[in-house]
């Protein structure tokens, strides 16, 4: 059986590749298994220099894996340009922070010696997502690496080209077996998430994955790190401009056509600027209509086509948009939905695409109530004048990322945990590199005189 991609722009074959079957997946694990122990005995300089050496050969391919994902995905060529720097990026800093990544000494008696060790913890299973490949899986498995796991990575069924084309510059820097690579779709992920000599699974995807996966590892005792859906709210408070609102909300939902793990799902806009508000977003998604990109393929543009039909059939207006575009390929226009209600399914779950639902409210006091109110935890963004309701906003919001009147942005390095439907542990920053750790506590005494 074969994973077929076709171009959202065309419909045209762009790759054909075989499902790696359970047996090829058992001795690729096995074979990571094998390499585990030198590869954690290897000088942290060592491994650094080989991320080193990656991150150069990913920058030096760039221009070959841009066309890919903007091929497979529809991505723009810039912004896959972009994923393909920033994961480079990540390389290096993942090969500069392992070799300073540290435990720490304990105070004892005299004659002891008392130590916190961290060791890497083995064989980890890394699962990646399409919306931005090679940016996410630089992060995973730069931090696996340097940390002396050895990885099987099994890339996203919908860039599998993009993905395995990544994984091999990696793997060209490292010894046998540190770096497998599978192709497939969830079953092989699923037998990686159940498979006994995997340690830990890392993945990146929807939340009904996650879930599974989740499960499969508690029943052996398998670490999981998730970031899996979100639902994210972005809030529009009184005294904003309505128009710069309206920027960053189109930011927010359409950049990459809506396909961002923490684009914008739902916005509440305070009544009293509701109408300048929705006037100057209809504006603004007439102006992206000429720069957006396809969907990744015809199969989630029908997902964000239910969810539109969903909330029309039960009051809702859309002020532009709410219906594919003639031609080939998977193209979705920006869409405005009016007069959302909270039972919608394009409130409750999370849309994945160039739609921005926006929900009336009477005060800031309802947006930030209703906004809280979700089984999603990834994040959120709020639009505010006020220094008091901001401060509110960051403590109240159970997300892992609150953003304050910036939809996309952040210093570097910053590493949150998603909550509740959205995933658990650092996917992100140093803290990373202890999800990927194991601490060893060591007690020395000298022997009897």
């Amino acid at each position: 059986m074969d994973l077929t991609v076709l171009d959202p722009r065309t419909g045209d074959m762009v790759t054909r590749i075989p499902i790696t079957d359970p047996a090829a997946c058992g001795e690729a694990v096995a074979r990571a298994r094998a390499a585990a122990l030198t590869w954690a005995r290897t000088p942290a300089a060592e491994r650094a220099e080989a991320l080193t050496r990656a991150a150069a050969a990913v920058r030096e391919a760039a221009a070959e894996l841009a066309e890919l994902n903007e091929r497979e995905t529809g991505k723009l060529r810039d912004d896959a340009v972009g994923g393909v720097d920033a994961g480079a990026g990540t390389l290096v800093q993942y090969a500069e922070l392992g070799p300073v990544h540290r435990g720490r000494s304990l105070h004892g008696s005299w004659a002891a010696t008392d130590l916190m060790v961290p060791e890497p913890r083995g064989v980890v299973a890394v699962l990646t997502p399409w919306n931005d490949p090679v940016a996410v899986a630089a992060g995973l498995l730069g931090a696996a690496l340097v940390t002396g796991n050895t990885v099987v990575h099994k890339p996203s069924e919908r860039c599998p080209a993009t993905g395995r084309r990544f994984a091999e510059l990696l793997a060209e820097q490292l010894p046998d077996g540190v770096l497998e690579i599978l192709d497939g779709d969830g079953t092989v992920g699923a037998q990686l998430a159940s498979a006994q000599d995997v340690d830990v699974v890392a993945h990146v995807g929807s939340s009904a994955a996650g879930r599974a996966i989740a499960r499969a590892c508690a029943e052996r005792g398998a670490k999981t790190v998730l970031e899996n859906g979100g639902n994210d709210a972005l809030i529009v408070d009184d005294g904003v401009d309505p128009r710069w609102a309206a920027e960053q909300t189109a930011l927010g939902a359409y950049a990459n056509a809506g396909q961002i793990c923490v684009s914008v799902e739902r916005v509440f806009v305070v009544e009293s600027i509701a109408d300048a508000f929705l006037d100057a977003l209809v504006e603004e998604a007439r102006g992206w209509g000429e720069r957006i990109g396809p969907m990744v393929d015809r199969q989630q543009r029908a997902v964000v086509q239910d969810h539109v039909d969903d909330a029309v059939a039960n009051g809702a207006r859309a002020l532009i948009g709410g219906e594919p575009g003639p031609g080939p390929g998977a193209f979705y226009p920006p869409t405005v939905l009016a007069d959302c209600t909270p039972g919608m399914r394009v409130f409750r779950e999370e849309t994945f695409g160039p739609v921005a639902p926006v929900r009336v409210v009477p005060d800031f006091e309802t947006a930030l109530r209703e906004a809280a109110d979700d089984r999603y935890g990834l994040a959120a963004t709020v639009l505010t004048p006020d220094m008091a309701h901001a401060q509110e906003a960051w403590r109240a919001l159970p997300v892992g990322t609150v953003k304050i009147n910036d939809v996309f942005g952040g210093a570097p390095g910053g590493a949150s945990q998603p909550r509740r439907a959205s995933g658990n542990g650092f996917g992100f920053g140093p803290e990373l590199l202890d999800e990927m750790t194991v601490m060893k506590v060591v007690h020395w005494s000298p022997p009897p005189s």
